[in-house]
């Protein structure tokens, strides 16, 4: 089994240090997570070299719209999450509930460098919870030249943080709600600590936002407006962000967000926010990437995608730059 890091002796037992639950480990318990566990003389990652599912996605699918749009990457996720939503929308690998397979490093290293692919996204369940695996993988990835993504909810504390930052590069970061009440009632979380780590990730890599929007948790003009603004004034009215349709999932029976409602939202955004999506819906109007400055459509996400760009990221109709990395 492989030892844990980020975790120090207490009492008699451990008190872990990867993630701001802190949690305190009494022999064979585990934390909220539930993949990390303490076996008597150490803490182990029980989710270490543990495969739980790996596809060839388009990157949209993570999502990220402004990153290599078009392009295809390997998704590799394991088990556990430090969150426990009960409106989770992949409660069975978040909460461990799936078989999975021995993966070793050198394995899933093969597995990537296929033609047509980019490079290696870690999401499905929490990325960050897969800690010992991809503080050992992402380092190799860099060296080979290969993109590497995470789809997280960002809640991580800064040093085992600051160890990987140098070796991503893009996130989509997974702000639940913008508010803090609500965030500790569903996700056991921090708010503040969520935000603090998204402006580490924008200092050091390309970032997109995810907010799944629940009616009667966080679908209120007045939450979304100041999430809007966060954004803005924190990360850039450049920064995409995606509007997420909830279905019912886990505990939660709240019949599905409205489309009426995502809509306003939608446009509520798009107030300060150059490039706002909605995810989760067939219309796929909300999902093209429209010029800021004169409305054209430079990528249109259909089958196939359509991206109409000159020197990659300008609009051909009135030159306007358009935030993209590819």
């Amino acid at each position: 089994m492989q030892e844990a890091a980020f975790y120090k002796p207490e009492d008699k037992g451990f008190r872990c240090e990867l993630c701001p639950h802190s949690c305190f480990l009494d022999t064979d318990s585990t934390g909220l997570c539930g993949v990390r566990k303490n076996i008597g003389d150490k803490v182990v990652a029980l989710n270490y070299g543990k495969l739980a599912a790996l596809a060839l996605d388009p990157i949209e699918k993570k999502p990220l719209y402004h990153f290599f749009p078009g392009k295809f990457i390997l998704s590799a996720g394991t088990f556990g999450c430090n969150f426990n939503c009960g409106f989770c929308q992949n409660w069975a690998l978040a909460r461990g509930k799936v078989s999975t397979q021995d993966i070793t490093r050198l394995d899933l290293l093969s597995h990537v460098q296929k033609p047509g692919n980019i490079g290696l996204a870690f999401t499905y369940a929490e990325p960050l919870m897969w800690y010992e695996f991809l503080r050992e993988v992402l380092p190799r990835l860099k060296e080979k030249g290969q993109k590497t993504v995470l789809v997280t909810n960002g809640y991580i504390n800064p040093a085992p943080l600051e160890e990987i930052l140098p070796f991503v590069d893009a996130v989509n970061i997974d702000i639940k709600t913008f508010s803090t009440g609500t965030y500790f009632r569903y996700c056991q979380g921090n708010l503040n600590r969520v935000l603090k780590n998204t402006v580490l990730f924008a200092r050091s890599c390309h970032v997109e936002i995810t907010t799944l929007i629940i009616p009667g948790v966080n679908d209120s003009n007045a939450e979304i407006g100041r999430l809007v603004d966060w954004i803005y004034e924190n990360l850039g009215k450049e920064t995409p962000f995606h509007l997420s349709r909830y279905f019912p999932a886990f505990k939660f029976t709240t019949p599905p967000t409205s489309i009426s409602k995502l809509e306003e939202l939608y446009h509520l955004a798009g107030e300060k926010l150059s490039y706002v999506y909605l995810g989760n819906i067939a219309d796929v109007r909300y999902q093209h990437t429209y010029c800021p400055g004169c409305g054209y459509v430079v990528i249109k996400r259909g089958f196939p995608i359509e991206i109409d760009l000159e020197q990659g990221n300008t609009c051909p109709s009135c030159g306007q730059f358009i935030n993209i990395i590819n």
